[in-house]
This record gives C-alpha cells, sequence and structure tokens, in this order.
C-alpha cells in the first residue's frame, strides 16, 4: 500500500481541531444551562447534539473553498488489491443488469428524462488518481474516471442555487452533499475504475466519486439523483455521523 503522507489528512485533522474545540467551549452544565433541561432525558440530549452536528456543517460548509483540490497521485500508488467496503459483505453487493439500468433524475432540474448508461458515456469524461478516506481509520489510492457531476447536473437544468443533491442507490445506501461540493471540479459521477468499467464490489454501474469528503460520502451503486433544498440526509449521516465530513 502507498505511503500516506500528511497532506492528506490535513483538511480531516482541521475538521477534527473545530470538534474538539467546539466540544471544550460546551460543558454539560453549560448546555443544561443552555437549554434549561435534563441533560439525562435522552429525547432532550439528542436535540441538542444534533443540533450541534447541524452548527459543525455549517461552519465546514463556510470553510469549504470549492477552488481547494483534493491531492493526486502517480498511477504506480495506486493500491492493490484496491479494499471492498459497504455495510454488508461482499458477496452480498447487488448484481445490476447494464441494459436494464436507468439512472432516475427528479427535484429542481429541467429535464427529468432517465439516462442509460451509454447516454452517459458520451458525455465529456474526466479522470482522476485520488485517495479514499474511510472514517474507519484505513485509506486506499484509486483511479477513478466518469462524468464530472457539475456537468451532468448543466445538462439536466438543475438549480444550482439549490442546497443539496441526493443520491439513491440499489443496495438501499442513501446519502447527500451541498451543492458547492457537488460542482467541486473533482466531484465525479464514475463509471471506470482504472479503465473498466466499475466492478460490481466498488459500484457497478455508477458511483460517485468525492475526494474532498470521506468515503462514506460516495455512494456506490447509485439509482437515482435528485436536486432539493429539503435535507435529504444519508444512511450514516441519518445514524448519527457529520453530513458535511469534508474539507
Amino acid at each position: 500500500m502507498s505511503k500516506i503522507s500528511s497532506r492528506d489528512f490535513q483538511p480531516q485533522l482541521r475538521r477534527l481541531e473545530r470538534r474538539l474545540f467546539l466540544r471544550s467551549s460546551l460543558s454539560l452544565g453549560a448546555l443544561t444551562l443552555l437549554t434549561g433541561c435534563n441533560l439525562q432525558d435522552g429525547d432532550t440530549t439528542d436535540r441538542v447534539l444534533w443540533a450541534m452536528s447541524r452548527f459543525n456543517d455549517r461552519m465546514q460548509a463556510l470553510l469549504f473553498n470549492p477552488n481547494t483540490l483534493a491531492p493526486t497521485y502517480a498511477a504506480s500508488e495506486i493500491t492493490r488489491p484496491y479494499p471492498f467496503n459497504a455495510f454488508y459483505g461482499e458477496d452480498d453487493a447487488p448484481e445490476i443488469d447494464a441494459a436494464d439500468w436507468k439512472l432516475e433524475v427528479s427535484g429542481m432540474v429541467q429535464d427529468r428524462t432517465a439516462w442509460t448508461l451509454d447516454r452517459l458515456r458520451e458525455l465529456p469524461q474526466e479522470s482522476q488518481i485520488t485517495r479514499h478516506i474511510c472514517i474507519e481509520g484505513w485509506s486506499a489510492i484509486g483511479q477513478w474516471s466518469g462524468v464530472p457531476l457539475r456537468e451532468f447536473l448543466k445538462r439536466v437544468g438543475a438549480d444550482t442555487r439549490a442546497r443539496y443533491v441526493g443520491f439513491k442507490c440499489a443496495d438501499r445506501y442513501y446519502s447527500s452533499i451541498d451543492m458547492a461540493t457537488a460542482l467541486h471540479p473533482q466531484t465525479v459521477l464514475a463509471l471506470d475504475f482504472i479503465g473498466r468499467p466499475l466492478p460490481t464490489e466498488f459500484g457497478f454501474p455508477l458511483r460517485l466519486r468525492v475526494p474532498t469528503k470521506l468515503g462514506f460520502k460516495s455512494p456506490k451503486h447509485i439509482a437515482a439523483i435528485f436536486v432539493t433544498n429539503d435535507y435529504p440526509g444519508g444512511y450514516w449521516e441519518d445514524q448519527g455521523y457529520n453530513w458535511f465530513s469534508g474539507s
């Protein structure tokens, strides 16, 4: 596996520093005074923690620079074998028939026509070799090629003033990102991995690749994309993970 340098984790370290600062500045006693409630009440505690998480999301969004690129690497640095990761075993990854698959589009867009794989491949394609950083503590470098998400959003007439772009997947996974990240030049709807169509375990036929965020923000086996102003949440985010989770 390729050597990891400190530059790969600088955005995550900055985010952790901000979290620790916020946590140290709010004691349990201060939270009790702030909310006028008993923090032993689970429902109230959850509301306070969720409010702090949403505040953290807003701060990260303000600090996000759409012109800052994630590090890229040489082909010789690609991790081989590239690891599988999901909320299920590798044998349970969904088998999808490319001929029958269509990408649904909905929400704040002008054109809701479904997309086939052939039609997606007719759009401009870009390739990147970037590092996937998992919240579980490991990372891997891979080569991903596909359609820049901002190009796809332009083609469907998406309202880029909307707040979110959401994704629904064939394996019950779902996620969402902010519009600024969706328009970032490195955010890609990946069709290929190391020059070949995505293997099933890595998200065939379509996955999101967001190198400016933690790995769980790059959903696999995408079946639908929607643009909205309503907070869409996500599979892990709705279980307590930080929603923004990026630089």
